[in-house]
């Protein structure tokens, strides 16, 4: 399934892609993340729900989607989860452990809508990674378990404000700027992927022109990992949000550099989930 969060008559409503439209599916859950609170048994009913719609639908093309998950416990991402990004970095070596940094859902926006750049940097760079979606709780999550707790998949641009990032150790300030990541289209479950979401080309295109150009197999440490690696600091909850982390070709390791501004476009896609796509516009 593809579940999204939209606006259906000004309100926020639960619904699944099926093809080029979005069947409603409010009388199952009000929210996805209503409907991952309700484990299994929400989805198998959404499933069906969508299977079975023979209503009104609303267009996919133009509709007024919202983030895939509204309310997250945890957004977690991740640093340096590729060696060849990890090379272009200040930092150079490949992490021995996962860099892990938190990302406030107020720092994002859904796809389609504009990012900011803050008036208080022109350093605002994009970085193209798929999202890891929690759908069963745990704690202590065994790796060969890990995979049983995700529900599915999304797209995330990690946009960063390098100066503000790397004022300290600590990536908290320039990696939750308002509105300067984003996150989307829509969940798309693992049953239709990959298991972990692996060999997946990802791609990063600012204007049309690829900038990033990878693999999700060359990610350091794999979805499992992330997820066992986590759940060992706190118990995850279904809606909380892995981001897995961004391949090379970044803007700020470029020579020279390359950073977003008002009028750009940039776009995320990765094979089987889709493209999130976002205009820039300054602060």
């Amino acid at each position: 399934m593809r579940l999204l969060n939209y606006l259906k008559d000004g309100k926020a409503s639960l619904g699944a892609r099926v093809g080029d439209n979005i069947v409603d599916l409010s009388s199952v859950a009000a929210s996805v993340d209503a409907l991952l609170a309700q484990g299994a048994a929400g989805l198998a009913k959404a499933k069906d729900a969508a299977a079975k719609a023979g209503g009104a639908t609303t267009p996919f093309k133009g509709a007024k989607l919202l983030a895939p998950v509204l309310n997250p416990s945890k957004a977690i991402a991740v640093g340096l989860n590729y060696i060849d990004h990890a090379a272009e970095s200040p930092y150079k070596d490949a992490p021995k452990y996962p860099v892990l940094f938190h990302r406030f859902p107020s720092s994002w926006v859904a796809h389609d809508e504009t990012l900011v750049k803050p008036k208080i940097s022109d350093q605002f760079d994009y970085e193209a990674e798929v999202a890891v979606i929690i759908g069963k709780a745990g704690r202590y999550i065994a790796k060969d378990k890990a995979l049983e707790h995700v529900v599915g998949y999304s797209l995330f641009n990690d946009g960063s404000i390098r100066d503000y990032q790397f004022k300290s150790h600590q990536w908290m300030i320039g990696k939750n700027v308002d509105k300067t990541a984003s996150f989307g289209p829509e969940l798309v479950t693992a049953d239709e992927l990959p298991a972990g979401a692996v060999g997946l080309r990802i791609q990063c295109r600012l204007n049309g022109e690829v900038l990033q150009d990878a693999n999700t197999k060359d990610m350091i440490f794999d979805v499992a990992t992330l997820v066992s690696t986590c759940s060992e600091v706190f118990e995850l909850q279904p809606g909380d949000v892995i981001i897995s982390g961004t391949p090379a070709g970044v803007g700020f390791a470029r020579k020279p550099p390359i950073f977003m501004k008002q009028g750009d476009v940039v776009e995320v896609e990765v094979d089987k989930i889709g493209i999130l796509r976002n205009g820039v516009r300054n602060e």
